[in-house]
């Protein structure tokens, strides 16, 4: 099998098991933001699998200003679902001969920052899935905000795909939805500090055991999306 089947093999193993979105990404694409993987883990690292579940709509619509106990309960089985994705492409990949590192959909190693062991967005991004919004998320022109995601590194060199030449364009709904007004005009301007603060005081609030939101999620279905030139 060489590296094309062996992507369409992996494409359609994530697509079975509820995936809607896939794409592959060149390490040299996202190699300044794995943070806090060990470089034995990492070494000979070729490329990144990026895939996206889809979240319900039903759930998020029902969220208004702060998140709900049903959305944080569909936010860890979403999770885990995910990660069920990504153990399966490993045990495909290794049975193929090659190596391969499943990271987490949801493990912060860093709480003061709320940082991961990589960006799943920003891969996400490189390898064509969509874009990073004023949300701070990826937005995709077919489900805006509404998935979750998760990486898979590999040593085979699998044909990569390229970023989408769009953005959010004249789009602003989670602007003016954010409660913390968090987020502005730009991507850049996005106010980190001010969103955990909220969201941590929703945990407290409203007995959520997750550091969550939603409602810039829920402010962003699809599709989305306007060419960068425009």
């Amino acid at each position: 099998m060489n590296e094309k089947e062996i992507k369409e093999r992996l494409k359609e193993i994530a697509f079975d098991m509820g995936a809607v979105k896939f794409g592959i990404a060149p390490i040299s694409a996202f190699q300044d933001r794995l943070r806090f993987l060990n470089p034995k883990a990492t070494s000979g690292t070729a490329c990144a699998a990026s895939l996206a579940v889809r979240l319900s709509d039903p759930i998020l619509d029902e969220i208004e200003d702060h998140p709900t106990k049903i959305y944080y309960y569909h936010y860890r089985r979403i999770n885990i679902m995910l990660d069920q994705i990504a153990l399966r492409l490993m045990a495909e990949l290794q049975s193929l001969g090659h190596r391969a590192l499943p990271i987490p959909s949801s493990q912060v190693v860093d709480w003061e920052k709320q940082l991961g062991h990589l960006s799943h967005k920003h891969v996400a991004a490189a390898a064509g899935l969509g874009w990073i919004g004023r949300n701070n998320l990826l937005v995709t022109p077919e489900f805006g905000s509404r998935v979750r995601l998760i990486t898979v590194l590999t040593d085979c060199r699998l044909p990569v795909d390229s970023p989408l030449d769009m953005g959010c364009g004249s789009c602003k709904d989670c602007l003016t939805a954010c409660p913390a007004k968090a987020i502005t005009e730009s991507v850049e301007g996005f106010d980190h500090v001010e969103c955990f603060k909220l969201i941590r005081s929703f945990r407290k609030r409203y007995n959520i055991g997750q550091d969550i939101c939603g409602v810039c999620v829920r402010a962003c279905p699809g599709p989305k999306g306007e060419p960068l030139d425009t």
